[in-house]
């Protein structure tokens, strides 16, 4: 993933609480030689004390294979975002049919090595911590190895530990654009209020502050 300067974090509490944010990503392994990537679309829990993420997944899943010999792995996770019109990026003084369109998004990619959990327990420790991440409310019975309601099932899956070794993060929101023209740019997200626009002109007008930008209400 490229990452220019002016779309970079500008710390990493940027990219720590957005992360904290979202919990469905896509994994990606290599395949055999000659064959494309393997990509799994997958929920997960990020636990950044013990510097990895947790997850599982039907053992008959192609994924398995190429995990067992390359556990090089990497988690990406996308949102936020919307496509930016041309017009509203013309700069200052030039048509505005002069202006580049292009995609606004927020991204963050772990580089990971994939550890296979397969002894009862553990995956039903593993479970348990997802449960915890995703239903922190209860109402379900706990996961315990050989007990109902869950032990009978736990044979049909696999466990997943994703070691983080890496992560690399990007809030592309036109940070290389004057101050002018990404006002101009949050006011047309405002205008427009269609999917992904709230969220994009959030970060843009968060990452403008964060750079010192005079702050302004962008019209409705």
């Amino acid at each position: 993933m490229l990452i220019h300067p002016w779309d970079a974090p500008t710390d990493d509490a940027e990219w720590q609480r957005w992360l904290a944010a979202h919990d469905f990503g896509q994994l990606a392994a290599n395949g055999r030689p000659g064959e494309p990537p393997l990509v799994q679309p997958l929920h997960f829990a990020y636990d950044p004390d013990r510097g990895e993420a947790v997850t599982h997944l039907a053992r008959p899943n192609p994924l398995w294979e190429a995990l067992s010999d390359r556990p090089q792995v990497l988690l990406s996770v996308v949102d936020d975002y919307t496509f930016i019109p041309g017009p509203w990026q013309a700069e200052e003084g030039k048509p505005p049919e002069h202006g580049v369109p292009t995609s606004f998004y927020a991204a963050v990619q772990l580089s990971c090595t994939a550890h296979i959990v397969d002894n009862p327990e553990a995956k039903a420790a593993l479970l348990q911590r997802q449960m915890g991440h995703f239903q922190p409310e209860g109402g379900s019975a706990p996961v315990t190895a050989g007990e109902a309601p869950y032990g009978r099932l736990l044979s049909g899956i696999r466990g997943l530990r994703l070691e983080v070794h890496e992560i690399r993060a990007k809030f592309k929101y036109g940070g290389k654009r004057s101050e002018t023209v990404q006002h101009r740019i949050s006011g047309r997200l405002a205008e427009r209020n269609g999917p992904g626009d709230a969220a994009a002109l959030a970060h843009q007008q968060r990452r403008l502050a964060a750079a010192g930008a005079v702050p302004r209400t962008p019209a409705p």
